[in-house]
């Protein structure tokens, strides 16, 4: 079987590199895209200089502001980062049509077979990269590797404007050395757990047997046994299915009662049929996203005997869904519910982009 040559592009910093770019007054600045500090906003992304000062994306924009004050707030501009992103595309499809993107800034290609019959994974990520600065002005770090997972965790090595390469000679000692908050795939809260059970290297989650991460992180544990081993057999995917499809909101103010919260769900609901609708889609599982006022994230979903898409139905599963949290006695300050179990129809429902999300800047 032939060994399979996998790329992973992921632009450097993209909204606030297009940002820096459009806007020279910007350049070589702290710069934070998101919500304003003052109206209960969250970094989308910020740039390398912002960054220093340890502002990272999903941050709320008031810890943002406390941790560097002069710090230059923008909102985004999606039409603008959409429209470099269909450029980057292009470049992409240049070489390949196994393309699959994960979002604006990023995308696996299989270059396997190639259509400029480059021989070299390598040289042709050069040349990819070159391309995108040529027609975008933008720099991009990308992974090149024998599967998805490595090339994913090589391209976050050398940012920005890096190139690592994990071949099947190095690729054993890539993954021991690797710390485990580094695993494409291992979460915080999972990354805490193996942390306080003495697993923070890629040769030590080496060393736990299938057993033991099936017991301990359950039907996750064969992946992480796998990915220990550079195991990921996983395709290039150029028609993902859509999983879901959602909306949520960041409150401008705490808010506390379930009165309260359901309007505010019910608002949401309506958006979220609006778009189930044009997209001609329905789901099973309804799910309902709380974070409370000291950030903690709780989920609550339902899947159902019949595919629905009505905002009446989901709000009666979602009264009794927000129950079942600590809503009653906790202040909240973001809210949103989410559709998935669609149909598996490869070719009427395919992803091209990230789901809808609402905030308040």
């Amino acid at each position: 079987m032939k060994q399979r040559k996998i790329i992973h592009v992921d632009m450097d910093a993209f909204f606030a590199s297009v940002e820096q770019r459009d806007f020279p007054q910007y350049r070589g600045k702290p710069l934070i895209v998101g919500g304003s500090p003052d109206k209960r906003g969250v970094v989308s992304t910020c740039s390398y200089e912002a960054r220093k000062f340890g502002i990272h994306s999903a941050m709320s924009s008031a810890r943002a502001v406390r941790l560097c004050p002069h710090g230059i707030f923008v909102r985004p501009r999606m039409q603008a980062y959409k429209e470099v992103s269909e450029q980057i595309r292009k470049i992409f499809h240049e070489y390949t049509d196994f393309v699959e993107p994960l979002s604006l800034d990023e995308a696996f290609m299989d270059v396997t077979e190639n259509k400029l019959k480059i021989p070299y994974a390598t040289e042709m990520a050069r040349k990819i990269k070159r391309q995108i600065f040529l027609k975008t002005g933008l720099t991009a770090s990308a992974g090149v590797s024998y599967n998805k997972f490595l090339a994913k965790v090589a391209s976050d090595i050398k940012k920005p404007n890096g190139l690592t390469v994990v071949t099947p000679n190095n690729g054993t000692r890539f993954i021991e050395k690797l710390t485990i908050d580094k695993f494409f795939g291992v979460g915080k809260v999972t990354g805490k757990k193996m942390r306080r059970l003495g697993i923070r290297t890629g040769l030590q989650l080496k060393e736990r047997t299938l057993k033991e991460l099936i017991d301990l992180f359950g039907k996750n544990g064969k992946f992480y046994y796998d990915i220990a081993r550079g195991i990921d057999n996983r395709q290039v995917n150029p028609h993902r299915v859509r999983k879901s499809l959602g909306s949520e909101i960041t409150l401008p103010q705490d808010i506390s009662g379930t009165e309260n919260m359901l309007n505010i769900l019910t608002e949401i609901s309506e958006e979220v049929e609006k778009h189930l609708v044009n997209k001609k889609l329905k789901g099973k599982t309804i799910t309902l996203k709380v974070k409370y006022s000291d950030f903690q994230t709780v989920t609550r979903c339902r899947t159902l005997s019949r595919e629905v898409n009505d905002s009446e139905t989901i709000m009666q599963h979602i009264k009794d869904l927000l129950q079942k949290t600590n809503a009653e006695n906790e202040k909240v300050r973001l809210l949103g519910i989410s559709l998935s179990n669609f149909p598996n129809d490869k070719k009427k429902f395919v992803q091209l982009e990230f789901d809808f999300v609402k905030m308040f800047y």
